[in-house]
């Protein structure tokens, strides 16, 4: 039978969400689902692959950096020929997906929202124009390498018995040598793609300094922070937090819009969120026509105001 591989998007050894996303897509494709994990493997990592219905995975032990998973990834398909292998959609992921396509001779979709069909003859539905259009593609030969969007699927558990499967992966000498790295620290808040909450800010929060209003926000509810592009263009808050076309797509179950006009590139990244929220003093404002619930009104009182109501609603 057909395998469908998931390259396990993960940091040391626990799977991010996208992955688990992943696996539950890949789950209704047909073939034999097998979790692929680049780099050293945790034990608690590899019980939640488990819940989210992987029965094998392949592990393989690769130095850090690109280049050595892109050889580590591609001589292992070369060994064993899947005909599909999900990746996840982000800046790493489609580096990743690019260089192994150029060493096997495949095809890459990106940025992809919707799977349908049987593994070998899989149709990807991707979002293009900002969102304005749906597209449905398909990569004629084996392997189909598609890169999948954060929070297009929704993760759902289904539990079984995992088998684990050492790999031994062919890794060339890398020309290019990671000599320092350094995490970005993110203040105790949720990363916008896995948070469940999200407070997001634009333009209308009108500088950086006014950013700590959204985070006070952000932090009685335990929510992560986002920002538009108009925000993050002109510096007010950092790039990785930018939620739109050219950011991240998020899907929390609340999505809390301060100050944010909603552009298309905007909407892009958020409108599958379940519950959607806009402050906004324009009451012709895109995002409140889009907005489950909306607030006309001025940011900077109506923020506040509504952060010290959840404060005393939750005794802190």
């Amino acid at each position: 039978m057909s395998e469908i591989w998931v390259v396990i998007d993960h940091e040391a050894g626990e799977p991010r969400k996208v992955s688990l996303q992943m696996l539950t897509a890949a789950r209704g494709l047909g073939g034999d689902l097998v979790a692929v994990l680049l780099g050293s493997a945790s034990d608690a990592g590899k019980s939640r692959l488990a819940v989210y219905g992987a029965s094998r995975v392949l592990i393989g032990e690769v130095p850090e950096g690109t280049q050595p998973s892109i050889d580590a990834l591609a001589s292992l398909i070369a060994e064993r020929s899947p005909s599909a292998v999900l990746i996840a959609s982000s800046d790493a992921g489609k580096d990743l997906a690019g260089g192994v396509a150029a060493k096997v001779g495949a095809g890459v979709l990106a940025d992809v929202v919707g799977l349908e069909g049987t593994a070998g003859a899989l149709i990807a539905t991707k979002s293009v124009f900002g969102g304005a259009t749906l597209v449905k593609c398909r990569v004629k030969d084996s392997p189909q390498l598609i890169c999948v969007k954060a929070n297009a699927f929704v993760a759902e558990e289904a539990l079984v018995q995992l088998s684990e499967e050492p790999v031994s992966v062919t890794v060339e000498e890398p020309v290019a040598h990671i000599v320092e790295s350094a995490k970005t620290e993110a203040g105790g808040r949720p990363n916008v793609e896995e948070a469940s909450m999200i407070v997001s800010g634009g333009r209308g929060v009108g500088g950086a300094e006014n950013f700590a209003m959204i985070e006070a926000l952000a932090d009685v509810l335990g929510a992560g922070v986002g920002a538009s592009r108009a925000a993050v263009d002109a510096g007010w808050y950092p790039h990785q937090h930018q939620v739109g076309q050219t950011g991240k797509t998020v899907s929390p179950e609340l999505y809390l819009a301060v100050g944010i006009s909603g552009a298309i590139q905007h909407r892009a990244g958020m409108q599958t969120s379940k519950n959607i929220v806009a402050i906004n003093k324009d009451p012709d404002a895109p995002l409140l026509q889009l907005a489950d619930f909306g607030v006309v009104g001025d940011l900077f009182e109506v923020v506040p105001a509504l952060t010290d109501e959840i404060r005393k609603r939750k005794g802190s």
